[in-house]
């Protein structure tokens, strides 16, 4: 068993390579696409962490997370303007901290009747509170600006050692140092006594009642130091885009919270980091080449919905025995055999959306590009291809899944082996010792 400091350094070695991360992304990658690019990846990271505080952490399903993140941002939005017109004097580098009061207000204001129910109950009100925000964003204009929102200028005033954030890196910098301090923040939570009583409440909330905490005070003091980082992610974002619209307090944006929480995974610390990462990825990169990119990520969805109920993380997380164990290479064959399955599926799938998505776009046009290749989209040969494609990924899938499932079943002896030698090892060892001492006296 680990030493507490053993973790200590472990957590510390982790922490201290994210940093390092977060420093080199720009280095490395130094267009103002990609810098953008990383900026939209924090600002989602922090977001779906503060989610995972309700929904990992506490068992709260939300609909309307994205109420206390659009509200930071309105905040944050107004107090930027009000700065740049010399009401007040607030620095720049701290306006994310407006946003995170915010959130932290209306978490306060709304979570206590929201979260005397968990469940569907909480699941609905948050729904009908994200509708009813949506719904004040259209009707009050003077502090939502309607549909065409609130607008800012993030240059304003003397910036700390003459950062004015008017470059992408420079944001960039403000976003990612924000995204740090938060995250480890959240990661702290959860060893606190709070976020243990959180997932106990999750787990069991009636055992919680018995010996003698408030599940509802719990569930209470979750979201609203969930609102606090949620609004900060509002603020950042306010600052990155220096523009706010309804559509950051819409449904959207709090299905998109959850989608992208559900398929990085629920039950790691590091799992929304994944699904925050991959959705920003497909929704800024990929959308660039295809309009059918919401399509490409439900699909995923529902993969993972299927196959990996826990996640991307979870994959991650169940391999590391077997890593441990230097068993990998029983799974290497079956693997191989996947993505063999993925090199005829994936091209077939892909090549059957573009051309629908082709025709019913440019039905009087049927002529497309895919792959480098072009073709008629009227003629059968592509839409045979594509079938054929499927077909083969579909057979030689039922090959996999039989080789994946023998390659764990093996896999799954041989740790059960282990375990059995370790624990009769560390129990012969003290019945050793004892004999040795006997023998001495004797």
């Amino acid at each position: 068993m680990n030493s507490p400091r053993d973790q200590f350094i472990r957590q510390m070695l982790i922490w201290g390579g994210c940093a390092l991360l977060l420093i080199a992304l720009p280095l490395v990658f130094q267009t103002d696409f990609a810098l953008s690019l990383f900026s939209r990846m924090c600002i989602a990271v922090v977001f779906a962490l503060s989610y995972n505080m309700l929904l990992g952490q506490g068992g709260m399903m939300s609909f309307g997370h994205a109420v206390y993140s659009g509200l930071g941002a309105y905040l944050t939005i107004h107090a930027l303007n009000a700065v740049g017109a010399g009401h007040f004097y607030f620095p720049v580098t701290l306006l994310p901290l407006v946003g995170g009061a915010t959130g932290l207000f209306f978490g306060w204001l709304l979570g206590h009747v929201s979260t005397k129910r968990a469940g569907t109950p909480f699941a609905m009100i948050s729904l009908g509170i994200g509708e009813l925000v949506a719904a004040c964003a259209l009707m009050l204009p003077a502090f939502f600006g309607g549909e065409a929102g609130i607008s800012g200028d993030r240059v304003t005033g003397e910036g700390w050692f003459g950062i004015d954030y008017g470059s992408p890196l420079q944001m960039y910098g403000l976003i990612a140092a924000w995204t740090f301090v938060c995250a480890v923040a959240m990661y702290a939570l959860t060893h606190t006594p709070l976020g243990r009583m959180a997932n106990a409440v999750r787990d069991n909330p009636e055992r919680v009642q018995f010996i003698g905490y408030d599940a509802h005070r719990v569930r209470y003091y979750t979201l609203i130091l969930s609102a606090f980082f949620a609004g900060i992610a509002g603020g950042l974002m306010a600052l990155n885009y220096e523009i706010v619209t309804s559509e950051n307090v819409s449904a959207q944006a709090s299905g998109a919270m959850l989608l992208m929480t559900y398929i990085g995974g629920i039950g790691q610390f590091f799992g929304p980091v994944l699904g925050a990462v991959f959705f920003t990825f497909m929704n800024t990169a990929l959308s660039s080449y295809t309009k059918a990119w919401p399509f490409y990520f439900g699909l995923l969805f529902l993969i993972t919905v299927l196959y990996a109920p826990g996640g991307f993380s979870s994959l991650i997380v169940i391999h590391g025995p077997v890593w441990r164990a230097r068993l990998m290479r029983l799974l290497a064959p079956a693997y191989a055999l996947c993505l063999l399955t993925a090199a005829f599926i994936v091209p077939g799938i892909i090549g059957l959306v573009e051309m629908c998505y082709h025709l019913s776009e440019h039905g009087d046009a049927p002529r497309m590009s895919l792959f480098g290749v072009g073709f008629d989209v009227s003629t059968a040969p592509p839409w045979i291809v594509t079938a054929l494609l499927i077909a083969a990924g579909l057979l030689v899938l039922h090959h996999a899944k039989a080789a994946v499932g023998l390659a764990w079943q093996q896999i799954t002896e041989l740790l059960q082996q282990n375990d059995r030698a370790r624990r009769d090892s560390v129990s012969v060892t003290p019945l050793l010792a004892a004999q040795h001492e006997g023998a001495q006296g004797g």
